[in-house]
């Protein structure tokens, strides 16, 4: 579990107008700083709270009362999930997932710490094996000025990997024959520009309609901007140019998954939030697993951040990401996470055969595979003994995600975390100890 060894809040934090504080983890120190603009009213509250305690005492020099040895270990080793039928395996992977974790992760491309080795302020895991989840568990800081620590429970922003949740959502319209992949969009989302060429939401689902991604300005600011339907998400990018013809090329693109959200909502009579709710996140058992309303009190919700170049931390800044629901606005857990890959192993929410469909490379025009199928990367096994995977990562402001399934071994894993600094991390080590359990 994770320890937390030191917590330091100066008593002049208010009157500076910054929150600073250090703590140490496993015997490394972090530090966080956080402006006025990155506190809301009741954290500030809090703070002062702990100030004032501090002040007088009532606190000792090691900072949040919560924030000890063993409460954080308490708190952790109590809402951890552990199956005793795979506690060797477990052991295992645990070992391997902690030894990871104390390391640290290689900084993301473009991040502060590109290259450098620094960890995230929480992580959560899980797994799960034959279609059941039997490890789950945190490590680290949900909220670090309220020291709160990470449990299975803590829903993190999934970044990208909304885009499965949706592809299960829309193969299940399919199968209801209440929507066509392959008509024109526009028979589902008439006012959307016509582009000169066909664009399908099977071309939509698998990055080749030619909608465009983040232009550099989106890519260079948050957005804060409050959109209250998909359809006036739409007018981000609907009367831009494609960036290729549909179906020549692969182009990722987030905003193409706000198009096949779109043409869910007319074929399934409801909004989009409410549809994956009721139709897909409900059956499913993902009752931890929404969209990220800013304005709602969503009951443990992590808080976002940066990751500095000395490996200390920032306050992520304040994103809406109502503009993009379905491709990359959900909350969720690892535990949500790996429930929802198990069901996309198995025949039973969908069919046999639209699974075999969404997890079938597409190809372009000239017969050249994407590695991509619908809403999944597609990993054939390699000669270094990866074993053949589906898998989607997502990233976005201050926290990311990983689920990976490995089909012939029955083996789902996912992880996330409250910083977007890093992603590909040797995932593979911590799901192993699990392969042999296949039944």
């Amino acid at each position: 579990m994770v320890q937390v060894d030191s917590l330091s809040t100066p008593q002049h934090a208010l009157i500076a107008g910054v929150h600073r504080g250090c703590y140490t983890v496993r015997n490394r120190s972090h530090c966080y700083e956080a402006g006025r603009s990155g506190l809301d009213w009741l954290s500030m509250k809090a703070l002062a709270n702990c100030v004032m305690l501090v002040m007088y005492g009532a606190v000792n020099a090691v900072g949040y009362a919560q924030c000890t040895d063993a409460a954080i270990q308490q708190t952790q080793k109590q809402t951890a999930v552990a199956l005793s039928e795979y506690s060797t395996q477990i052991q295992l992977a645990r070992q391997a997932f902690l030894e990871i974790y104390d390391h640290g992760l290689l900084g993301n491309s473009g991040s502060l710490v590109n290259n450098k080795v620094a960890r995230p302020p929480g992580m959560s895991i899980a797994v799960a094996v034959n279609g059941k989840v039997v490890w789950a568990e945190g490590v680290g800081l949900a909220d670090l000025e309220q020291c709160v620590p990470v449990t299975p429970k803590t829903k993190f922003r999934i970044g990208s990997t909304s885009k499965p949740l949706t592809s299960a959502g829309t193969a299940l319209l399919y199968e209801q024959k209440r929507l066509d992949l392959d008509a024109p969009i526009q028979r589902y989302v008439p006012d959307f520009p016509d582009k000169g060429a066909t664009i399908t939401t099977r071309e939509l689902m698998g990055h080749l309609g030619g909608i465009r991604h983040y232009n550099a300005d989106e890519g260079s600011k948050p957005d804060r901007g409050v959109y209250h339907s998909v359809a006036e998400s739409l007018n981000r990018f609907k009367d831009d140019p494609l960036v290729a013809p549909p179906g020549t090329k692969f182009s990722y693109s987030t905003y193409g998954y706000v198009l096949v959200s779109a043409a869910m909502e007319k074929a399934s009579g409801e909004d989009f939030l409410s549809f994956m709710h009721d139709k897909v996140f409900v059956p499913l058992g993902m009752q931890d697993t929404l969209a990220d309303e800013s304005a709602k009190i969503i009951p443990y919700r992590a808080r976002w951040y940066n990751v500095m170049a000395d490996g200390s931390y920032r306050n992520s800044d304040y994103e809406d990401l109502s503009y993009k629901w379905a491709g990359g606005g959900f909350l969720s857990t690892a535990e949500d996470l790996a429930r929802f890959g198990s069901a996309m192993l198995k025949a039973g929410f969908l069919k046999e055969g639209t699974l075999a469909m969404i997890f079938s490379p597409q190809k372009t025009n000239s017969s050249k595979s994407t590695h991509y199928g619908l809403g999944w990367f597609i990993h054939a096994a390699d000669s270094h003994g990866t074993p053949r995977q589906f898998e989607h990562s997502g990233g976005v402001a201050g926290s990311s995600s990983w689920l990976v399934l490995y089909p012939d071994q029955g083996v789902v894993i996912a992880c996330v975390e409250n910083s977007d600094d890093f992603r590909d991390w040797p995932i593979l080590r911590v799901a192993a100890p699990f392969f042999s359990t296949r039944k």
